[in-house]
C-alpha cells in the first residue's frame, strides 16, 4: 500500500485583525495543499455577538471575506483548499457570502460549513454560548469534495486535524496520529508566533516581517514546522517550544477528538527553518466538551491621574481620599486603584518624571459608573494635588463582558457537516473517552553541582511565553541547554514563582514539568478575574507576564551566564 504524500498545511491568520496580506503571501510564496485561518478567541466571540445584536446577518469575520475577494482566484488556480473558523457565530451566513462572491467572480467552488456549536438558545442571559467542536466535521466536508470549509467555534487545532484526517483517512481511534496533528495545529494556530513573532529571543533573527508558518504533516502524525522560502522570521526549536507552551496547562492537552500528551513531544532541528515534531502519543478524549459562555458582566469606567515630580505617594493618597469621598455617595459595586511607578528621580523629561494612578470602577448599572465618576474626577481639576491632570476625561461607562467555560457531554451537541449541495452529515461523538487526570510529575534531572552564582535576570538563561484561558493565565518557561534545565527544574518552584510574581502570591498556582521540552508550565488561577473582556488587570490577557518573569533577578550559576 502506497503511503500518502505529506500534507502541506499553512496558516494565514492567528486572530481577527491579523495581517491582511497574509493570505496572498501564503498562496504565492510556495506549495500548499490547505490554507487555514484562525479568527476566533474568547474576546472575538463577544465582539461578534455584539455585532449580531445590531445585525442578525452579521456575526462572522468580515475581514476573511475581503481577503478572499482578492485571493479566491489564486486558491482555485493552485488547487489550495481553505479551512477557516471565520464563520464565528454565523458560519452558514459566511458560507452563503462566499458562494455569492465566487459566483460574482465566475469561479466554480464548492463551499461547505460546519454547525452545531451554537448553544446560545439553551443558555438564557448569554450573548454567545458555543461548544468547541473537533475536526471530523471539517474532514467530512473535505471528503465530500469541498474547496472551502467554514466553521464556527471549533478548537484552533481542529483546523489542522480535520484536513489531516480527511487526507490520510484517519478514524477517531487513531489517537497517536490525531495527537500529532493537534500538536502541529497548536503550533500553527497563532500564525507568526511560530516564526519569531513575540519571541523571547527575537534578536536572534530578523522578525520585522515574519512569514507565516506551515506544517508538513505525515501519515504517522509526525510533522515538520517550516515557512515559505525567503520569508522573514525564523523557525527553530525555541520558537516551536514557545508556541507549544502557549495557553496550555498540564501534560495532557485535551480536545474533543483526542488528548495529546505534550510530555511525549520530541523536537529536532533538521536544518534552518525546519523543526521536526515526532513521538507524540495520544489518548482518548475526555467525556465532555468545553462550552464557552460570553455574557454581559456590567459596565466599567476608568480614569488615569498623572502624578508628576515629588511626593508621588502623598499625591496618590490625596486624590484617592478625595475620590473616595465623592464615590461614597453612590458607590459602584467594584472600585480598584493601581499606582504605576513609571517616574524617575531627577528626570530629564516631564513624562519620565510622572507616575500613573489608575482608577477602575465596575457596576451592573451604567449610571453608577458614568456621570458620578466623571463629575467627581473633573471637579477636582483645581482642587487636588499640584500638577493635576488626567490621561483622558472619563466617559459615560462602557459594557464589559465576562467569559466562563463549562462542560457538557459530547452527545449534547449536534455536530453536522453541511455540504455544498445541501446534504447534511451528522458527525458522531467519540465512542471511546477517558476521564482527564493529571500525569504524575516526572523525575527531575540531577541538579547542577554547587558553584559560584551571580544575580542576573532569569531571561539570560530561559525563555518564556504566557497567555490567557478565561480568568487563568499560564506562563511556560523553557531552558536553552541541558545544564540550564538542570538548574531551572530545581530552582523555579511554585514558591519561587510566587516570590517573583507577587500578584500570584494568594492564588492557586500549579507547576507542570515537561522534560522533553526542558520546560515548566505554571498555571495561575484567577489572576485575570472574569477574563480578558472584563479588563481585570493592566495586562488583561497576560501576554507579558512571562517577560516580567524573565526580567526578575535570581542567583544564577556563573557557568550558565
Amino acid at each position: 500500500m502506497t503511503t500518502p504524500a505529506p500534507l502541506r498545511i499553512g496558516n494565514a491568520s492567528g486572530f481577527y485583525g491579523d495581517r491582511f496580506d497574509a493570505m496572498r503571501e501564503m498562496l504565492t510564496g510556495g506549495d500548499l495543499d490547505v490554507l487555514t485561518g484562525d479568527y476566533l478567541a474568547e474576546l472575538t466571540m463577544l465582539i461578534l455577538a455584539r455585532d449580531r445584536l445590531k445585525d442578525p446577518d452579521a456575526g462572522y469575520a468580515r475581514t476573511f471575506l475581503r481577503q478572499l475577494e482578492d485571493c479566491l482566484g489564486l486558491a482555485h488556480e493552485r488547487g489550495v483548499k481553505i479551512v477557516t473558523n471565520a464563520g464565528g457565530l454565523n458560519p452558514a451566513g459566511l458560507a452563503d457570502a462566499v458562494r455569492r462572491l465566487a459566483e460574482r467572480l465566475g469561479i466554480p467552488l464548492r463551499v461547505a460549513h460546519v454547525e452545531g456549536d451554537d448553544l446560545t438558545a439553551a443558555h438564557p442571559g448569554a450573548l454567545a454560548a458555543h461548544a468547541y467542536l473537533g475536526g471530523f466535521g471539517i474532514a467530512a466536508c473535505l471528503r465530500e469534495g469541498a474547496d472551502i470549509v467554514v466553521t464556527g467555534r471549533v478548537t484552533d487545532a481542529a483546523l489542522v486535524t480535520g484536513p489531516a484526517a480527511a487526507h490520510f483517512g484517519w478514524t477517531p481511534d487513531d489517537h497517536d496520529r490525531l495527537a500529532g496533528a493537534v500538536v502541529a495545529g497548536h503550533v500553527l494556530e497563532c500564525g507568526t508566533q511560530a516564526t519569531g513573532g513575540n519571541y523571547a529571543f527575537f534578536r536572534e533573527g530578523d522578525v520585522r516581517h515574519p512569514g507565516f508558518p506551515l506544517a508538513e504533516i505525515h501519515a504517522d502524525g509526525s510533522s515538520v514546522i517550516t515557512k515559505h522560502p525567503g520569508t522573514g522570521g525564523f523557525v527553530d526549536a525555541g520558537t516551536v517550544t514557545a508556541q507549544l507552551l502557549y495557553e496550555t496547562g498540564g501534560a495532557r492537552y485535551a480536545g474533543p477528538d483526542v488528548t495529546a500528551r505534550l510530555d511525549t513531544v520530541r523536537l529536532t532541528q533538521e536544518e534552518p527553518d525546519r523543526v521536526r515534531i515526532e513521538g507524540v502519543c495520544g489518548e482518548a478524549p475526555p467525556p465532555t466538551l468545553k462550552l464557552g459562555l460570553n455574557r454581559l458582566g456590567g459596565f466599567r469606567n476608568e480614569v488615569t491621574f498623572v502624578l508628576t515630580g515629588l511626593d508621588i505617594e502623598a499625591k496618590a493618597a490625596l486624590v484617592r481620599e478625595q475620590m473616595g469621598d465623592a464615590l461614597a455617595k453612590s458607590p459602584p459595586a467594584e472600585v480598584r486603584w493601581e499606582l504605576v511607578r513609571t517616574d524617575r528621580a531627577d528626570a530629564g523629561t516631564e513624562e519620565t518624571a510622572s507616575a500613573l494612578l489608575r482608577l477602575v470602577v465596575r457596576d451592573p448599572r451604567q449610571e453608577m459608573v458614568g456621570r458620578a465618576l466623571s463629575s467627581a474626577a473633573i471637579e477636582l481639576a483645581l482642587a487636588s494635588y499640584p500638577g493635576f491632570h488626567v490621561m483622558a476625561p472619563p466617559g459615560k461607562g462602557v459594557p464589559y463582558g465576562v467569559f466562563e467555560d463549562v462542560y457538557l457531554p459530547h452527545g449534547a451537541v449536534d455536530h453536522v457537516a453541511v455540504l455544498h449541495d445541501g446534504r447534511r452529515i451528522t458527525v458522531p461523538p467519540p465512542h471511546v473517552t477517558a476521564d482527564l487526570i493529571d500525569v504524575p510529575e516526572p523525575a527531575l534531572p540531577a541538579p547542577l553541582p554547587v558553584g559560584p552564582t551571580r544575580s542576573a535576570p532569569l531571561g539570560r538563561v530561559a525563555g518564556a511565553r504566557s497567555g490567557d484561558k478565561g480568568g487563568n493565565a499560564n506562563v511556560g518557561v523553557w531552558a536553552r541547554s541541558d545544564d540550564a534545565w538542570r538548574w531551572l527544574a530545581h530552582e523555579l518552584s511554585v514558591e519561587r514563582f510566587r516570590q517573583l510574581i507577587p500578584e500570584a502570591a494568594g492564588l492557586p498556582v500549579t507547576r507542570h514539568t515537561l522534560p522533553n521540552l526542558r520546560a515548566l508550565n505554571f498555571v495561575v488561577e484567577g489572576i485575570l478575574g472574569a477574563g480578558v473582556a472584563a479588563q481585570h488587570r493592566f495586562d488583561p490577557q497576560a501576554k507579558a507576564l512571562g517577560e516580567w518573569l524573565r526580567a526578575r533577578h535570581l542567583d544564577i550559576p556563573e557557568v550558565l551566564l
